[in-house]
């Protein structure tokens, strides 16, 4: 026999081998999973839960592990996997937003006779602090600037907000009312300012009981303040205070003896508190203060008296690229990106932006990929809403075709990483997940969902447990 038939049939044994060496692995992962699992569905605290969890070969998209992947559940915030990924096959990832800032009438010796005219397009990014070029006051003097290179020195008019490209519900449905009034709550339309966020600063007692004081608000608002009910709790107690929209109360504890005690709100008009920042700035910038701004939503656009004459473009605001944006949604859980990428999706679509839209997209672009529409029960972008129902199966169906793609390493960045493991976390009340990703220290890689509802006792508690289910993948 020759040389090379001995080494091509070493070769296949060598080939065997290591197929049974992975089949071997395989199989022990699974069955660490099974007990793991079993044991975890055991404990007390899952008496009245139940639990899905599915994981799958990241190479060959072979199922490791499946226990009630078919069953929707609440999947709180990773359900904001579906909506990056589903942003990312949808907007593109160069995808940026532009809002346009325009003047209409006419230009009189340096004298304006007519409006400034700004067209929201539903950027979340506008005014936000996390970017040097989005925060407020340079987004104000970008705007300031542009009128005066225009030559315009005073403005005879106002300045109208035009948001009737977006269904204008400012809060969202599905969402509860302890949340609404809170920042991790705030709704939207197509102007957003500041992540639709205000700070509250309070004043606490020194004794337990004694009432809490509101000192203060920033950005200063231009709408009435809040009423205080907050009182003082003992120290170290934390952030017990919550906001309520209607009527506009604060309710809940904070830590005695504290000075200036800071908890954020949610801008029941954030494109109203544009306008009349803008407005303020062109006053001290001296072009006249404008008095009058006005909001012009799908209720009122195309009215007699509503309906905007020829506009001239003065500047156009161009957001941070979505893999930025998104890296933020994911990173720090940004419920407001969720819900405006929801409805961007809408616009870019069918040309008016709306979550229900934004939502029926969304089930028919995964449906062409073996994703059924009834697997993704969604209600909003975000998965702040104990409406939505999810399965792990659909979750991993996603992140699998995500690794496919030229925008996968943005999207993993994104990802937070627990317990050593690349994977987005949700929270609402009785529900808890993880979603993501894990190499292990054999160089097998994992895609998993892991959702839990309806459990009892403390979410930090559960969460060791779920991680040391999950620690049967390392």
């Amino acid at each position: 026999m020759s040389h090379s038939f001995f080494l091509k049939k070493a070769g296949i044994t060598i080939f065997y081998l290591l197929l049974l060496q992975a089949n071997g692995i395989a199989q022990s992962v699974t069955h660490n999973l099974k007990n793991s699992f079993l044991n975890f569905e055991k404990d007390p605290q899952l008496k009245y839960a139940i639990s899905s969890l599915y994981v799958v070969d990241a190479q060959s998209g072979v199922v490791v592990f499946d226990k009630n992947s078919s069953v929707g559940l609440a999947p709180a915030s990773t359900q904001k996997i579906v909506t990056s990924i589903s942003a990312y096959e949808i907007l593109g990832k160069d995808f940026s937003y532009r809002t346009d800032i325009s003047y209409d009438g006419k230009i009189v010796n340096g004298i304006l006779i007519g409006n400034i005219v700004v067209t929201g397009s539903g950027d979340p990014t506008l005014g936000s602090w996390r970017w040097a070029k989005t925060k407020e006051d340079s987004v104000i003097n970008r705007i300031l600037k542009s009128i005066q290179e225009k030559g315009i020195r005073k403005i005879d008019g106002n300045i109208i907000v035009d948001i009737s490209n977006w269904k204008g519900n400012q809060q969202m449905d599905g969402w509860i009312w302890q949340d609404v009034g809170n920042y991790y709550g705030a709704g939207l339309n197509s102007l957003l300012w500041r992540e639709n966020q205000f700070d509250i600063h309070l004043q606490s007692g020194k004794n337990i009981g004694d009432p809490v004081s509101v000192i203060g608000y920033t950005p200063n608002l231009y709408t009435e303040g809040y009423q205080s009910y907050v009182t003082s709790a003992k120290k170290g107690s934390g952030d017990n205070a919550y906001v309520y929209i209607q009527p506009k109360e604060i309710r809940g504890t904070i830590p005695i003896m504290e000075n200036d005690f800071v908890i954020s709100g949610s801008m029941q008009n954030a494109s109203l508190q544009f306008a009349n920042t803008l407005a303020d700035s062109m006053g001290r910038k001296g072009f006249g203060k404008n008095s009058n701004v006005s909001i012009l939503d799908e209720s009122t656009k195309g009215s007699v008296n509503n309906t905007l004459p020829q506009q001239q473009l003065l500047h156009i605001e161009i957001s941070p690229p979505l893999d930025s944006i998104i890296y933020w949604f994911n990173k720090k859980s940004v419920n407001l990106y969720g819900e405006s990428l929801m409805k961007t999706i809408a616009y870019q679509q069918n040309g008016f932006g709306s979550t229900d839209s934004g939502i029926k997209i969304i089930k028919k672009y995964w449906n062409q990929f073996g994703v059924d529409e009834d697997e993704l029960g969604m209600v909003d972008g975000s998965g702040l809403s104990p409406m939505n129902r999810i399965t792990t199966h659909a979750q991993v169906e996603l992140l699998k075709y995500a690794k496919s793609k030229d925008w996968f390493t943005s999207f993993f960045t994104s990802l937070p990483e627990y317990n050593n493991m690349k994977m987005k976390s949700g929270t609402i009340r009785g529900a808890k997940g993880f979603c993501g990703y894990h190499k292990a220290k054999n160089g097998k890689e994992y895609i998993f969902s892991f959702l839990v509802n309806n459990y009892n006792g403390s979410a930090t508690s559960l969460v060791n447990k779920m991680f040391r289910v999950l620690d049967s993948l390392k």
